[in-house]
């Protein structure tokens, strides 16, 4: 018997990558894509020291408020309470005394460029835009001439705390007499120095 042998030939295999190729083509882009995504961010926070609490507590900045009701205008600093309480009617508000109470605000706190206006929901928007044309600026007499003064040009708004009936308002006015009058006292001098 005769051996056969058979020769095989080798044929070079050659490694097949396009879909290696393929999955890098997609998990290339996808990779850096998230690696943006998920970048550290460092918040740096300075946070003053006690020292700085303690100045910022001795000077307290003037917050202005100014309530608008359907009868009344109320000037309030948030911090202190209430500067001035103005009647007012609905047809033809005094705006002489509310200018003069804002302008002398103005004098004690130049630097002061903020009001906030708080109005109840029964105020009208004709009220609102007249309010505020005259926060904004006011006329001035000086001398022999009229001058345009600013006032107080940013201006926000919010909602005023709805009182409860008349009657019930009343009642805690008449039992808080002696409070409003202490803190618009102090108010007042507090504005006064």
């Amino acid at each position: 018997m005769k051996l056969v042998r058979r020769k095989y030939i080798q044929e070079s295999v050659e490694l097949n990558i396009t879909a290696f190729l393929n999955l890098m083509v997609i998990l290339v882009p996808f990779l850096l894509i998230t690696a943006v995504f998920s970048r550290v961010t460092v918040l740096e926070l300075n946070l003053p020291s006690k020292d700085a609490i303690a100045k910022q507590e001795e000077k307290i900045k003037l917050q202005l408020e100014l309530v608008i009701r359907q009868h009344s205008f109320e000037v309030r600093d948030s911090n202190i309470g209430r500067i001035k309480y103005i009647e007012r009617n609905a047809a033809e508000p005094d705006w002489k005394v509310f200018t003069d109470i804002l302008v002398e605000i103005k004098r004690r706190f130049p630097e002061e460029q903020s009001i906030t206006l708080l109005l109840e929901p029964a105020v009208t928007y004709k009220t609102l835009i007249q309010v505020m044309d005259r926060v904004r600026s006011a006329d001035v007499v000086q001398f022999t001439e009229v001058e345009n003064v600013e006032l107080f040009p940013n201006i926000s708004i919010g909602d005023a705390d709805i009182l409860e009936q008349d009657s019930a308002a009343s009642v805690s006015d008449a039992s808080n007499t002696k409070d409003a009058i202490t803190k618009e006292a102090s108010a007042k001098e507090a504005i006064a120095e």
